[in-house]
């Protein structure tokens, strides 16, 4: 199975000055919990849910008035490619112990984002058991 069989399609990035009470209010509408940030046709990094909890909100003298996506993303993004082997990409997030890996074309645009959720609905089971065991694992 290839990532393009997984992946979720018709993902966008947004510019690193959006504030990030926009960010927040476009999660929540999607109901998604990462956002790609692009510049310069470029990925250049990802804000998630707990980025805007980790380094906005629970920092001193974060003011989400003025806070921008530049101020909570992590930068220099892994990727796959859409036509990767699901299970070569499944572990690349093992080791990098990570949720959502942006997917990208031969022509290096982003097409869509591989998560958790989207390996365990397509993947076969003992994939998904063991990625989930692995990515959890620095949780405890």
């Amino acid at each position: 199975m290839k990532v393009k069989d997984a992946m979720h399609k018709g993902v966008d990035w947004v510019s690193p000055e959006i504030a990030v009470t926009e960010l927040a209010k476009m999660m929540r509408a999607q109901d998604i919990g990462s956002i790609p940030i692009g510049e310069n046709d470029r990925l250049i990094g990802m804000v998630t849910d707990r980025d805007i909890v980790c380094k906005g909100l629970a920092e001193d003298g974060f003011d989400s008035r003025t806070a921008t996506a530049r101020d909570v993303m992590t930068a220099g993004i892994h990727c796959c490619r859409e036509d990767d082997d699901l299970a070569k990409a499944v572990r690349h997030m093992e080791e990098l112990k990570i949720r959502r890996l942006p997917v990208i074309n031969k022509n290096m645009r982003m097409v869509g984002i591989l998560s958790v959720g989207d390996v365990s609905q397509s993947a076969p089971t003992e994939l998904v058991s063991e990625y989930v065991k692995r990515v959890s694992a620095h949780h405890h």
